[in-house]
């Protein structure tokens, strides 16, 4: 069924075309971490409102999730280099001015403005995956190439590190620096890392690399040449439009982001009711903990299943996993349902991604994935304004069963879905043929 290689993360250290990149996005990631919590935390102790801190933040959750994708389009069609620095210089402009409203007492109304500006960031996994996936499938890297599963768990780990410690960094600055200092800190990491990722021009994914190579060794679309020009016009158009998994997936993200918020505002309201605020911290930093660790050993693992299977499994692993939620009445089973069910969460994540990229063109995956994490945006947006409604009225324990609930729609619609999954998922040897094929004269 399976194989484990605890020395595969070996082939991945050893590529050091990617170590400027690799560092690079992972500073980036500080920012885009940072921006609920650390947006919060900042107009909150400036004496702005919690329902206008919380109102800003939330538009920097929507901006995100309707321009993010966007931006990752026109990666994807013209090259990381060309739009990557613009959408960054956007980005860090609306910041600059949240930041200044902050400091000089501006208006409250510039904030909603300088919030729909930070929404128009790259997307830093996303950066990292193109690049990574592009090294590996174009055949750059040879016989040296990392096991592509292996690359997916090695980003999820970094993705891990920054969304566990970025909230907590920012708060720590801006309570003991100053209110402004936790969001000017990820906005210098954010230009560092940009400046980094730019640098490592040799690892950039041509626009169009993945496209099949015609016969007379110039790119041609899949299938006669009839079908050139709607294969051409399909690919103008968004992946989330032409691409039925991608859209599965989305679904499927929306409802992990839904039920982790949930998770997060409810063990904090509990923590409250029982008169104990630092127990919050510490299911949160132990599950966190525990999903870093076992993104880290999954990479050693290479599963002998269909990928479309993989997902899933995993779906119905994490659904059951965080159904436990149901279950939560103490500090005991908060603590244990927090801690193992974390270990669900990113095998999940990483068999996701892997499944995006078995799904579409290597030169869409940058927008592929970015959906991906906008469907996960748009739930955690979503699900902790419902548990608030609940905790106000209900109780905490009444919103972690409406989490339970949610984490248990993932494997209802994984399972409704499975046609779509199997059809649209490639395996390894589809693409091993796919790829191949394009250095065939």
């Amino acid at each position: 069924m399976s194989a484990i290689n605890p020395g595969v993360y070996k082939a991945i250290l050893r590529v050091r075309e990617a170590r400027p990149f690799d560092i690079g996005c992972f500073l980036m990631r500080f920012l885009p971490y940072m921006n609920t919590i650390g947006t919060v935390t900042m107009l909150s102790l400036s004496g702005f409102s919690f329902f206008v801190a919380g109102l800003v933040s939330s538009v920097i959750a929507l901006a995100t999730f309707i321009i993010a994708p966007r931006v990752s389009k026109l990666v994807d069609t013209y090259g990381q280099s060309r739009v990557v620095p613009w959408a960054a210089l956007i980005n860090l402009a609306g910041l600059v001015l949240m930041v200044a409203i902050v400091a000089f007492d501006g208006p409250e109304g510039a904030l909603f403005a300088a919030a729909v500006l930070m929404g128009a960031s790259p997307n830093p996994p996303a950066l990292a995956r193109a690049r990574w996936t592009y090294l590996i499938r174009s055949g750059k890297l040879g016989n040296a190439a990392p096991i592509m599963r292996t690359m997916f768990s090695y980003e999820g780990v970094l993705d891990d590190i920054g969304f566990m410690f970025s909230p907590s960094l920012s708060v720590a600055l801006a309570s003991t620096i100053a209110p402004i200092a936790g969001m000017v800190f990820g906005g210098v990491a954010f230009a560092a890392g940009t400046v980094l990722l730019m640098c490592s021009r040799s690892t950039e994914p041509k626009p169009g690399w993945d496209e099949p190579a015609s016969a007379d060794g110039g790119v041609a679309s899949i299938g006669s040449a009839e079908s050139a020009p709607a294969e051409d016009f399909a690919h103008r158009k968004s992946v989330f439009r032409t691409s039925s998994i991608v859209r599965v997936l989305f679904v499927l993200m929306l409802f992990v982001g839904a039920f982790y918020g949930v998770f997060d505002t409810s063990t904090v309201s509990f923590s409250e009711e029982i008169g104990n605020t630092t127990f919050a911290s510490v299911v949160l930093m132990t599950s966190g903990v525990a999903s870093m660790l076992m993104g880290f050993v999954f990479g050693m693992i290479r599963l002998r299943m269909p990928q479309y299977r993989q997902l899933i499994l995993f779906a119905v692993v994490i659904g059951c996993a965080y159904g436990t939620m149901i279950l939560i009445d103490s500090t005991l089973s908060l603590f244990l349902v927090g801690t193992i069910a974390a270990f669900a969460y990113a095998p999940f994540l990483i068999v996701a991604n892997a499944t995006c990229e078995r799904a579409v063109p290597g030169d869409r995956l940058t927008e592929a994935i970015t959906w991906l994490n906008a469907g996960a945006t748009c739930g955690m947006a979503f699900g902790p304004t419902v548990a608030g409604t609940i905790i106000d009225t209900m109780g905490a324990a009444c919103s972690f069963d409406f989490g339970g609930i949610l984490a248990l729609a993932i494997p209802v619609t994984a399972l409704l879905c499975f046609r779509i999954i199997k059809r649209n998922v490639r395996d390894e040897a589809e693409l091993t043929i796919a790829y191949s094929s394009k250095d065939e004269p």
